[in-house]
């Protein structure tokens, strides 16, 4: 049996039609039998036109029986480790869709504890530039890279910038101090080694610049509190007033009255270190820059533009949302960079503690409308850079995030300089799925609302294939969505949708598949791909199925996107659904 439309103008609403009566309006429709095809074939050198907001459409819709043909297995199956032993073990439903990001620190640099916790789940890892020598990030780049070659894994390294901060303290020990109430403690610009008792060192010998005796100078948003008591030239002699931890390379902010002290020192976001830096990060063949102190767009492009000419693969800008003029400019930002990283520490001491969640609301889900991965950072689980289990409300926090549909979670402190980090990345991963399956119980996806991003048809033909092989996929209740990329931007589409079964973006661009390991829900894998659509998604099946990754009867639905070429002289997107026999 076959149903054939061809050579037709299609409207949005034609095509819905279309779509609703391939879902829908066959209630005999047999997937375990059957597969669908549902395509756009756009001529490469025909200039589209839209009038009176229709657009002409070439659209062909086959139903018929498809069946298996054999392949020749050349070459691997490029999933990593860990998501092949998840697959084999949960199955397709069971894996986590949130992604994990692990800052690494002296707690957890050794290989053997990078191992932990690349099995433990980590998708990325961050390298904190504000802390330790090129050398030591030289090191943990380079056993993370090893530990990818030769375990399997496929943990992608992050680079945070250090920005031009001022507001920087450290008590000079290697952990964190317990501070305790009524002490007295010396804030110099002094510069020496080790630690002395009571003695903060500042980072800046300006720091104390408009500062008055009777401020309050608060740690790290509220980790402990101290009020001015004393100003000699630079320094500062302070009481503790609110007892707690200060950790090394603390920031601090200046309060009087209640009110925050603006110090404009107009500093540019990225200092002469942070230039050396990205050189070191470039060299080093780094997957992400995370930009600090953004506060405006430009400082991203300039960025992205210097990357481009620099570096021999694509490497992704994140910017770091942590302050009230970021939030000022927070459209442009986003749209001018390749992802956003919530940096909810220092954005509390910038705005009122009470409008932390509904701004981190916000920022997710312009975010999730313009198609940028959105990391919620900073203080996730605190009290496990001390203690062993998490506070309930540090739990119902993470499940905020994930119930707002963050692509990715940030362990700081917690699994840097904290003892119990492999406990920490365990409570993300097992919160993060519990959350994921809660939402699909209740079928969340109906409320999101995209923002419509393309402006030229092609694109528009792209984004709307997208969204209607989500809708496809979650109302056919098909097991996995398979998508073939070269930049990963159709994979990042379907992710955006957060659609019920997992994506699996298969890519021949190693830059590509590091990148997709910050979107939701995607998992990515490095493959040989050709110029031929069925060649690869039936080379592919063979390799999951070779592997026992897939099951016969289990049903996927196939996007790709293949460009014209000599015998096929048209650009070719599809959408299919395959049942494996």
């Amino acid at each position: 049996m076959a149903m054939i439309f061809k050579s037709m103008s299609a409207s949005t609403s034609d095509l819905s039609f279309v779509r609703q009566s391939c879902i829908s309006g066959n209630p005999s429709l047999d997937l375990k039998n059957r597969a669908f095809n549902f395509g756009f074939c756009c001529k490469g050198e025909e200039k589209w036109k839209v009038k009176y907001g229709v657009a002409k459409v070439r659209a062909t819709v086959e139903l018929g029986v498809k069946k298996g043909s054999n392949v020749a297995l050349e070459g691997t199956l490029g999933l990593d480790l860990v998501s092949e032993g998840e697959l084999m073990v949960k199955g397709f439903r069971g894996l986590r869709k949130t992604k994990l990001v692990c800052t690494v620190g002296p707690a957890c640099s050794s290989l053997e504890d990078l191992e932990k916790l690349a099995m433990g789940g980590m998708n990325v890892a961050r390298l904190n530039m504000c802390h330790g020598s090129r050398e030591w990030h030289r090191d943990v780049i380079r056993k993370i890279k090893k530990m990818n070659e030769e375990k399997g894994f496929s943990v992608s390294v992050m680079i945070d910038t250090e920005g031009s901060q001022i507001h920087v303290v450290d008590h000079g020990a290697p952990s964190s101090v317990k501070v305790e109430e009524d002490s007295t403690w010396l804030f110099t610009t002094e510069h020496f080694e080790g630690s002395r008792p009571f003695t903060v060192q500042a980072n800046y010998k300006g720091f104390s610049e408009g500062i008055e005796v009777g401020d309050e100078l608060v740690i790290d948003g509220g980790m402990a509190c101290f009020v001015v008591i004393e100003k000699t030239g630079n320094d500062l002699h302070c009481k503790c007033i609110d007892a707690g931890l200060f950790l090394p390379g603390a920031k601090f902010s200046c309060w009087r009255d209640g009110k925050l002290v603006r110090r404009n020192y107009k500093f540019p976001t990225l200092s002469t270190k942070d230039w050396a830096d990205i050189n070191f990060g470039i060299a080093e063949g780094v997957d992400f820059f995370a930009l600090s102190f953004v506060n405006h767009a430009d400082s991203v492009k300039d960025l992205k533009n210097y990357l481009s000419s620099k570096s021999p693969k694509s490497i992704k800008v994140l910017a770091k949302v942590e302050s009230l003029e970021s939030l000022n400019n927070l459209e442009e930002i986003v749209k001018a960079s390749d992802g956003i990283v919530v940096a909810r520490g220092d954005l509390g001491v910038e705005i009122p503690l009470e409008q932390i969640p509904t701004v981190q609301e916000h920022i997710v889900r312009i975010c999730r409308q313009q198609n940028k991965p959105v990391i919620v950072a900073s203080q996730l689980l605190e009290s496990m850079v001390e203690y062993p289990t998490p506070t309930r409300a540090e739990v119902a926090d993470v499940s905020e995030a994930v119930r707002q549909y963050a692509d990715a979670l940030m362990l700081s402190g917690e699994s840097a300089i904290g003892s119990f980090g492999q406990k920490a990345l365990a409570v993300l991963d097992m919160t993060s799925s519990r959350m994921e399956s809660w939402s699909r119980e209740e079928n969340r996806q109906n409320l999101l609302n995209n923002h419509k991003l393309g402006a030229s048809l092609p694109d528009c033909i792209t984004e709307q294939i997208c969204n209607c092989a989500v809708e496809m996929a979650n109302k056919l209740g098909v097991d996995a969505i398979f998508v073939y990329t070269k930049h990963g931007y159709m994979a990042s589409l379907l992710s955006r949708n957060r659609p019920d079964p997992p994506i699996f973006a298969f890519t021949n661009d190693e830059s590509t598949r590091m990148a997709l390991n910050l979107q939701w829900g995607v998992v990515p894998l490095l493959v040989d791909l050709s110029d031929d659509a069925e060649s690869n998604i039936s080379k592919s099946v063979e390799l999951m199925k070779s592997k026992e990754l897939i099951n016969k009867g289990d049903v996927v639905l196939v996007v790709s996107d293949v460009a014209p070429t000599r015998t096929t002289p048209m650009a070719l997107q599809s959408i299919q659904v395959k049942t494996i026999i």
